[in-house]
């Protein structure tokens, strides 16, 4: 898979007159306590160890914790890019498996609060970056909010992370709503994490599917379920991401094959080079603001 995923980027590389960019991505859920920011980060992993290059951006507003399941103590975040004048470059840590991310915390705010010149250069910057890169991942904050919800309608693709649980489905089929009346042509992905059993996990996607055919007239693609694993609680305790700690684990099976179908369903796409998309609707957010 490392030597197709080199291949397609040579691909475009030759091609001379256009640059593939990365593919935006934003990981998002109706609550919290589902193990979104966990999925995000193996599932980075797992992309990378496909051979992609993976960059995942810790969007998750005063609670990101990606540098804590990681274990690494990031020296800059976003927050410097506008108070120091950094980089954006400059903000971006290497981690594990040769991915890399940008810590967030309380600084994503300014993010949602740009001026004008702010955002022309953080746009500017963002542009070179998404070059370097196969896929940029959002682990956005739990729930909805008008911010948050105008920077996800400028992504390329959304995964929503669910449980089995009542609430938690209620919730997911919430978020499905409030975006389908702004976002109709992004496709959606559906994981269903911490089922426990194969049962459990078929017929809470199917519930989630058919509600939102039903209801909203729409098709969400369903990216699989992950098992309740132990295995997790353990590798956040220790800092360590469960893929790593615990290759061999059910869970960490699971986010591999998970990984591998997503990118082998990538690959099979028509050969599309997106031109500035996301840059683009994200600078007709910020210029209609």
């Amino acid at each position: 898979m490392r030597d197709q995923a080199e291949g397609l980027r040579n691909r475009f590389r030759n091609g001379n007159t256009e640059v593939k960019i990365a593919k935006a991505i934003a990981v998002i859920s109706g609550k919290g306590g589902v193990g979104k920011s966990n999925f995000s980060l193996n599932f980075s992993i797992s992309l990378s160890q496909l051979g992609y290059r993976v960059l995942l951006f810790d969007m998750d507003i005063g609670m990101g914790n990606i540098d804590i399941l990681l274990g690494i103590s990031s020296e800059k975040n976003i927050t410097d890019f506008f108070s120091r004048n950094l980089s954006l470059q400059e903000v971006i840590t290497k981690g594990p498996e040769n991915i890399s991310f940008i810590s967030g915390g309380t600084g994503l705010s300014y993010v949602f609060s740009m001026d004008e010149s702010q955002f022309n250069r953080f746009s500017q910057q963002l542009q070179s970056v998404l070059e370097q890169y196969d896929y940029i991942i959002f682990d956005m904050g739990a729930g909805i909010s008008k911010e948050s919800s105008q920077f996800v309608q400028c992504v390329d693709e959304l995964i929503t992370i669910t449980t089995p649980e009542p609430t938690s489905v209620m919730d997911g089929y919430s978020i499905l709503k409030y975006l389908h009346s702004h976002i109709s042509e992004t496709p959606i992905y559906l994981v269903c994490n911490r089922v426990h059993n194969q049962k459990e996990g078929k017929e809470t996607i199917s519930r989630l599917q058919n509600a939102v055919k039903k209801f909203l007239n729409t098709e969400i693609i369903p990216l699989g379920y992950l098992p309740d694993d132990r295995t997790v609680s353990k590798a956040v305790s220790r800092q360590v991401p469960f893929l790593m700690m615990y290759p061999n684990s059910d869970i960490s099976i699971g986010i591999k094959q998970m990984a591998d179908r997503y990118s082998r369903q990538a690959l099979n796409e028509s050969i599309n080079i997106r031109k500035n998309n996301f840059i683009g609707r994200l600078t007709h957010f910020f210029s209609g603001k």
